[in-house]
């Protein structure tokens, strides 16, 4: 064999095993990355740049200011859950039902509410003064009661109480007071609706539902990367899939944070090979009490991985969010807190979950 033969035999080596190596540098970058087993000591490739390169740097990197090593102030007293909202002047039409000096049986009464327990999109309910406790409560089967009171929600995040909802009240009232021998006060329609308008204005001035974007810089992740890295911060897997939730610290109370990715990754037949290139993480600001500092472990948690998953955090539209910013909205938080403390519409509480559902 010449030499020349020769020479072209080890180019052609070189030049297939070149192919051979990009492809599965290629293969490797394009692989989602996968939940790392507790078990097993964390290997270079999972601490490198997701292009498979170790130590590669991004000059056009933000890095979030996260302190792996801080902690949050200590939470303030939180609010006992209610085992259900009361009815509530401030946010219900109320109806009195008379019973002229009668004692209504807890299973009476249970009898007679209507089957549904809606008004058009608003709640319906029906309470009764205990005569032993003397509160009001949701009617208890065994329970006697002296009084009853009959109330719908003058608005919630589907709009003011209507002149149609007012009057499908009316009659749901009136027969559910017929069937227990009572006679119900209503007051003026066109009053309460102009109320539940009024209500709905301050309601849709004040509702801040906030969320942030994770965006993968390089490789995708899978769905089993994702939940483990949120995990690690408290998360725990919602009811739907591709959901998760940071939970209240009291029970009963709604979720502080929820954490959300592709349902249909979630639901893939091989999760492994499932991409995920986005997460979003959201805060419903009247559903959580403001001592839960909510707004401090959103953006910690978006910090934290955002750094253990190398991503990007942004607003909806995709713009990178800088910790200066993201500062800037928790200051303006402050100020929607303090207005809906001024108005007994506190976050977290009763009155503010019902408004704004």
């Amino acid at each position: 064999m010449s030499s020349l033969q020769v020479g072209l035999a080890v180019a052609g080596g070189l030049i297939l095993g070149g192919v051979i190596a990009y492809n599965t540098w290629a293969s490797r970058r394009n692989t989602p990355r996968q939940a790392v087993p507790e078990n097993r000591p964390v290997s270079p490739q999972d601490r490198s740049d997701p292009t498979g390169e170790p130590g590669m740097a991004h000059p056009d990197r933000v890095e979030p200011a996260f302190d792996p090593t801080g902690a949050l102030p200590p939470l303030g007293p939180l609010p006992v859950p209610e085992k259900r909202p009361r009815l509530d002047a401030l946010i219900d039409v109320i109806t009195p039902v008379a019973l002229d000096g009668k004692v209504v049986s807890g299973d009476a009464a249970l009898a007679a509410l209507p089957h549904t327990r809606r008004v058009g999109s608003k709640p319906f309910a029906v309470e009764g003064l205990n005569e032993q406790s003397r509160d009001w409560e949701f009617p208890v089967a065994g329970q006697r009661y002296t009084a009853l009171q009959a109330g719908v929600q003058l608005a919630n995040r589907t709009g003011a109480l209507n002149e149609i909802e007012f009057s499908e009240y009316v009659m749901k009232t009136q027969a559910f007071a017929d069937s227990v021998g009572g006679a119900p006060d209503f007051p003026e329609m066109l009053d309460e609706v102009a109320r539940g308008r009024e209500l709905d204005q301050f309601a849709g001035g004040h509702d801040a539902q906030l969320g942030f974007m994770l965006r993968a810089r390089g490789a995708a992740w899978s769905p089993g990367f994702v939940q483990q890295q949120a995990s690690k911060l408290g998360f725990v897997a919602g009811v739907i899939p591709g959901r998760m939730v940071l939970p209240s610290s009291e029970p009963g109370l709604p979720s502080i944070l929820g954490l959300s990715f592709d349902p249909q990754a979630a639901l893939s037949e091989d999760p492994t090979q499932s991409a995920v290139t986005e997460v979003a993480l959201s805060l419903d600001v009247p559903q959580v009490h403001r001592n839960e500092q909510p707004f401090a472990r959103l953006r910690d948690a978006a910090f934290a991985l955002a750094e253990a998953m190398d991503g990007v955090i942004t607003d909806d539209a995709g713009h990178p969010l800088r910790p200066e910013m993201i500062e800037t909205i928790g200051s303006d938080l402050q100020h929607l807190y303090d207005t809906l403390d001024a108005h007994d519409l506190a976050a977290g509480s009763a009155q503010a979950r019902r408004l704004f559902s």
